[in-house]
């Protein structure tokens, strides 16, 4: 591209910006409550993750990392709306993961850990 091209490019995204700038993409604030399903006790220093959904529910990108607070909270701002996936991990329960749609500013959810089912096994 010669210099004169370059500058009336440079000078069309400048007229526009302005007007995209009035457009601010839609965020939504996450508040996370993880309990024990069997007595309802926050469960403290748990592993939340959270990925950004494409349309077909497949992951985007790497995922936000978060750790639940002593009162088994946690939160994370920010997030464009769409769907997410929520993996919750703490040691001595199930895996826990679920699909959510952010369609609004602020979203609180609460997620209940279950203690692993026994293993079968022939040789008891």
């Amino acid at each position: 591209m010669n210099m004169p091209r370059l500058s009336l490019v440079a000078l069309i995204l400048a007229l526009a910006l302005p007007a995209f700038a009035g457009q601010k993409a839609k965020t939504s604030s996450v508040n996370l409550i993880v309990v024990r399903e069997a007595n309802g006790k926050p469960v403290k220093n748990a592993e939340v993750v959270l990925h950004l959904l494409n349309d077909d529910g497949k992951q985007k990108q790497e995922g936000l990392e978060l750790k639940t607070h002593e009162d088994g909270k946690a939160e994370a701002t920010g997030l464009p709306y769409g769907k997410v996936r929520i993996q919750v991990i703490a040691p001595g329960f199930k895996t826990y993961g679920e699909d959510y749609d952010l369609n609004q500013p602020n979203l609180e959810i609460t997620i209940k850990l279950k203690k692993p089912a026994e293993q079968l096994s022939i040789y008891k």
